[in-house]
């Protein structure tokens, strides 16, 4: 008989854990689809962009394939190329390989993890990519070392968006150009009325301090309207009528799914998958979706390897025929680490403000790159 065939779209946090998951399943094959061979542990971005000798490539991008090396062919298949289109009656999913080859990838279960991007990464806005996120194209490295160039040149640089990856760009940024000795200004731009503004207010407060320490700008309840490129020069726009000159405009805001192959009836109005609380994508049979794709608002590579883990239990029940099923609660509290540069920074445990020492001890140092290749292989 035939093995029990899972395709998994995207990996991601949340597809490498569900991948390595099912593969102990018996009697199981897993397909699973990426448009880049390496992971990219986009966890350190902010400091892999800003400081290009901070890490290694290696470090924070891995083979996926070299990960999966330990399962025998007929148990999984890794398919390098993108998902254009999910045809549920047929279950199958249809793929563009990245030397152009169309084919079409049945399944008996499928599992979305096709994850989110950002403006920043995609460059609709500036033209060019500073990637928060992976491209979904087989290009992370190339971009990264562009976005790393121009950084180094930029004299003066406006950052829009005050959440926590501006807030942590902003403090890499004044750091690296303190180390190198330059007179670059940093200007961060908010929309709310103080940074960090899903914190509490004391989280938010010494955020600001630390900022205030590095000499870099705050402006705060004020959007960026537009922006208009002349060269290499910016002008910025803000909402209050104020014009900032710039050679380096990065925007930090704004989250878009990868949804352009998953049909219209599995996502809300915003372009999110409707998951239910086993993960399994409303409307649906046979088809469970985890990590930032779902509709799940707290998009955070720890809540997508708790989702991973339920959907992973509930499609080895599935396949099984057997086993207790789990379910999967966002929560409302707020677990959240952001270094303001190496030297400390804020954040919050459920309703405690770390001291900023705690937050350099515990993530500043090294962005938890020492746990990248461990989750890649499925041993974390």
């Amino acid at each position: 008989m035939a093995p029990v065939k899972v395709v998994i779209v995207g990996a991601s946090y949340a597809g490498l854990s569900i991948a390595h998951s099912l593969l102990e399943v018996p009697d199981t094959k897993v397909v699973l689809i990426n448009p880049s061979p390496t992971f990219y542990w986009n966890i350190a971005a902010p400091r892999i962009v800003a400081k290009a000798n901070a890490f290694k490539a290696e470090q924070y991008l891995l083979s996926i394939t070299d990960a999966f090396t330990k399962y025998p062919v007929e148990k999984f298949e890794f398919m390098l190329g993108t998902a254009t289109a999910l045809d549920v009656a047929a279950k199958s999913v249809s793929v563009t390989s990245n030397d152009g080859e169309a084919r079409s990838v049945s399944y008996d279960y499928l599992a979305l993890a096709s994850g989110s991007t950002t403006t920043s990464t995609t460059g609709e806005i500036t033209g060019f990519s500073i990637p928060f996120k992976q491209s979904n194209r087989d290009d992370v490295k190339q971009l990264i070392e562009a976005a790393q160039q121009k950084i180094t040149a930029a004299k003066e640089i406006v950052i829009g968006g005050a959440g926590p990856i501006g807030v942590e760009l902003a403090g890499e940024l004044a750091e690296a150009m303190e180390q190198n000795g330059s007179s670059a200004t940093i200007t961060l731009v908010s929309a709310t009325d103080r940074v960090l503004p899903m914190l509490k207010s004391s989280g938010s407060s010494a955020a600001a301090k630390i900022l205030a320490q590095k000499k870099i700008k705050v402006i705060t309840s004020t959007r960026v309207t537009g922006v208009e490129a002349s060269g290499d020069a910016w002008m910025v726009s803000l909402d209050n009528g104020e014009k900032i000159s710039a050679d380096l405009y990065i925007p930090t805001t704004g989250v878009i799914p990868n949804n352009s192959f998953i049909p219209g009836q599995f996502l809300d109005k915003d372009g999110w998958v409707r998951v239910d609380k086993e993960m399994r994508v409303e409307s649906s049979e046979n088809i469970y979706a985890a990590g930032d794709i779902t509709n799940n608002s707290m998009r955070l590579s720890f809540k997508a390897a708790e989702q991973a883990q339920v959907a992973a239990n509930n499609l080895k029940a599935d396949i099984l025929g057997k086993g207790e099923r789990k379910s999967y609660d966002q929560g409302e509290s707020i677990l959240m680490l952001v270094p303001v540069g190496e030297s400390g920074g804020t954040g919050q445990i459920f309703g405690f403000t770390p001291f900023s020492f705690m937050v350099k001890m515990m993530k500043g140092r090294d962005y938890f790159i020492s746990k990248a290749a461990p989750i890649v292989a499925g041993k974390a």
